[in-house]
């Protein structure tokens, strides 16, 4: 007998977190300290936890005490094999081999960009960009070559990466009081004798922020 073909299927809370999860998460507990049901330090302690939970079911954890839109349990994210893409689903690759690579100006990013360097250099500038998701995540490979990733200083910022004879550095990370309903850019990466950096811009500031917000919120 082929124990594998009789093995039960994993429970719902011990399916492996999709993105798309942790941004539905993260808006709740956006919603909740908006609310005054967390304070912001709360708020910033879970939103951390967020991104280093594995499963459903932890996420679901976070936001036990807190109310669910529609009085409904949080569902995990499993899109049917063939169904259109929203546009937070959207992920876009972002390549420089021996070249260069930019991505600036009005732009929306995807809630994942992938970035590629290897003797390359690769400018992703999101001062300008339209968010339409709260969180927004770009994992960087570079390798011999150099990314440079540049924030508005009212986007909170947080980076989790490393460099081998190479250098990750996320400057600007915003800790402790920062704006719930911001959107909140993630930098993951790796450098292998290479750089990667990402740091807000002061003075660079999203000014329709609070209507995109509330847009949003309305959708």
């Amino acid at each position: 007998m082929d124990l594998e073909k009789h093995r039960a299927a994993p429970a719902p809370a011990d399916l492996r977190a999709s993105d798309a999860d942790r941004d539905r998460f993260a808006r709740i507990l956006g919603d909740a300290v908006a609310e005054g049901r967390l304070t912001t330090g709360e708020h910033s302690e879970r939103l951390d936890s967020l991104y280093a939970l594995k499963t459903v079911g932890e996420l679901e954890g976070l936001v036990r005490d807190l109310p669910v839109p529609d009085g409904a349990r949080v569902p995990a994210a499993h899109p049917a094999d063939g169904a259109p893409a929203g546009p937070g689903d959207y992920q876009e690759t972002v390549v420089a081999v021996c070249s260069s690579s930019a991505r600036k100006g009005r732009w929306r990013p995807g809630a994942h960009t992938r970035a590629v360097s290897v003797m390359g250099d690769i400018a992703i500038d999101l001062t300008q960009a339209v968010f339409e998701q709260q969180v927004t995540e770009i994992n960087v490979t570079c390798v011999l070559g150099n990314v440079d990733i540049v924030v508005p200083e009212n986007v909170t910022l947080r980076g989790y990466g490393s460099g081998v004879l190479g250098n990750f550095e996320v400057s600007g990370e915003s800790k402790g009081e920062t704006d719930p309903q911001a959107p909140v850019v993630i930098v993951r990466g790796f450098a292998l004798l290479g750089n990667i950096e990402a740091r807000s811009k002061r003075g660079a500031r999203l000014v329709d922020l609070a209507r995109t917000l509330r847009e949003r919120s309305q959708r």
